[in-house]
């Protein structure tokens, strides 16, 4: 089992916590990694864009003059492509981007991307993550205090101090652990993972 530092508030080190191999300690497999951050990028996709086509634009009708002796080129539209206000050739339409995954394979996926964060020492495990008060520099102090910055924080339990603390820094976000995904833990430098968050993983994903 891998061994990681528990530290404190204070950015101090405090004890030391086994993590369990079959979450954090399974091989990592970078395709499914791969699928896993295209599918949700992708299903995040709203599919709305629309433009006209020729067929579609108002007006045009009408041939706008004859075909020869004008001296100008033929034309049968004044909504055809070439045309300002005309159509559009290859016209977007509104569509589903969604992707569909397997739920072993998206378990697979992030138990793969804890554990890239775990043997890059990118997982920083806390005792306990709390406050008095809504307030930006706590949090911020405690960032500093690990040394980090860019940092996804897990929570095991909705902590709307917490949560609204870090708020406005930017490149953090909180999360707790049923909503934890393969594109944030990748997206931000490193994870920070109260005690009792970990634990609640381990239940949920062993």
């Amino acid at each position: 089992m891998a061994n990681v530092a528990v530290y404190n508030m204070e950015g101090k080190e405090v004890g030391s916590m086994e993590l369990n191999d079959a979450i954090f300690g399974v091989e990592v497999n970078e395709h499914l990694v791969h699928m896993a951050v295209v599918q949700q990028l992708a299903n995040k996709r709203q599919g709305t864009q629309k433009a006209k086509t020729r067929g579609e634009v108002r007006g045009g009708g009408r041939k706008p003059w004859r075909q020869k002796g004008t001296g100008h080129a033929r034309q049968g539209s004044i909504r055809a492509p070439q045309w300002t206000g005309g159509g559009v050739v290859f016209a977007p339409t509104p569509r589903d981007y969604s992707i569909k995954m397997n739920k072993k394979e998206k378990r697979a996926a992030l138990k793969s991307a804890l554990t890239s964060r775990v043997q890059e020492n990118k997982f920083i495990v806390l005792d306990e993550l709390k406050f008095d008060e809504i307030k930006t520099k706590k949090c911020v102090e405690v960032l500093n205090n690990l040394k980090v910055n860019k940092a996804l924080i897990v929570i095991g339990e909705s902590d709307e101090k917490v949560v609204m603390s870090a708020k406005n820094i930017p490149d953090v976000k909180t999360s707790l652990t049923n909503t934890i995904n393969v594109y944030d833990i990748l997206k931000y430098n490193t994870v920070v993972v109260t005690k009792d968050a970990v634990a609640k993983i381990e239940e949920v994903y062993a």
